[in-house]
């Protein structure tokens, strides 16, 4: 009985010897896990603000390129915008200067064989809103009684069609008197008048004139183009010159002075070379009686020629 309490006893010690054990080394288990735990935790709480602030980063970087791309659009939008302002465009929109000539040349007979050799000379320089034209016409009769004016003309855009023009003619006129002998009478005219294109393309030039010895009078040439073919057109024109006072030594009458309605076909071998026939209805008032000249008669009648025209 002895013996078998004491293996008893030995047994209940082992156990409890084991147990003891166990419950030491879950406890060191348990205390590791901890210090592990514990040795982690730091790294965890030091990287998070590293990975917060490069996520941070990634997400601000993304934020920004989109802003970046678009300041850089609108940088390149700009930059062209500035070259726009700073580039002069007036050469593309009707501010280059240009010159343009154009010479005119023809003779023309009456119905009485009487021929009259017309010469006109147009020069315009500028640019479209602004012109200087100088317009020279001379006429010689076969008799030597030749008249020519010339004049210098500022020409202002006033609108798409029309330009007002100011400015002063000077013209000269030969007067064969009687016994073989001949005078020249010279004048100087201020001018102010339009230049453009009236309705149905009509080309128009509307000038008044003032000058001395109570001179006033009023002149328009109008055309209009039509095209049979891209070379032959035909050019119904209008020219006529009114008198409303004149006083000077050889007075015109006053009134319709002189009035010219024809037809002209011309062919186009070039921009610059443009022979044409012409076909014309003529009405000349004449002149008045003064101490110088006695009054003379109105003439009118058919007038045909031909002439040509250089454009450079």
């Amino acid at each position: 009985m002895h013996t078998i309490n004491l293996f008893s006893k030995t047994v209940l010690s082992v156990s409890m010897l084991m147990m003891s054990a166990g419950a030491m080394a879950q406890n060191g288990a348990d205390h590791h896990a901890e210090m592990a735990a514990a040795a982690a935790q730091p790294d965890q709480v030091q990287m998070m603000p590293d990975t917060a602030h490069a996520m941070m980063d990634h997400s601000q970087h993304h934020a920004e390129a989109p802003v970046q791309n678009q300041s850089q659009a609108q940088a390149e939008e700009q930059k062209p915008a500035a070259e726009h302002q700073g580039h002069d465009h007036r050469k593309e929109h009707g501010g280059q200067v240009y010159a343009v000539t154009s010479f005119d040349n023809k003779w023309l007979v009456n119905e009485d064989g009487d021929g009259v050799l017309k010469s006109e000379l147009e020069t315009r320089i500028g640019t479209d809103e602004n012109k200087v034209f100088i317009k020279i016409h001379a006429d010689q009769q076969e008799s030597d009684a030749a008249e020519w004016d010339a004049k210098l003309l500022y020409s202002r855009m006033i609108s798409d069609f029309w330009d007002a023009q100011i400015g002063a003619r000077y013209r000269s006129e030969k007067m064969k008197l009687d016994h073989g002998q001949s005078d020249t009478e010279e004048h100087v005219d201020a001018v102010l008048g339009l230049h453009g294109m009236a309705p149905y393309f009509f080309e128009t030039d509307a000038y008044l004139f003032a000058g001395a010895d109570s001179y006033s009078g009023f002149s328009l040439e109008t055309e209009r183009d039509l095209l049979l073919t891209q070379k032959l057109i035909v050019q119904p024109y209008l020219n006529l010159d009114a008198v409303f006072s004149d006083e000077s030594k050889y007075a015109k009458k006053t009134g319709l002075s002189h009035v010219t309605a024809g037809l002209e076909t011309r062919y186009e071998i070039s921009k610059r070379v443009m022979p044409y026939i012409d076909i014309a209805y003529a009405y000349d008032k004449g002149r008045d009686e003064t101490a110088w000249q006695a009054a003379t008669g109105s003439e009118h009648g058919w007038i045909y020629g031909a002439g040509i025209r250089f454009k450079f």
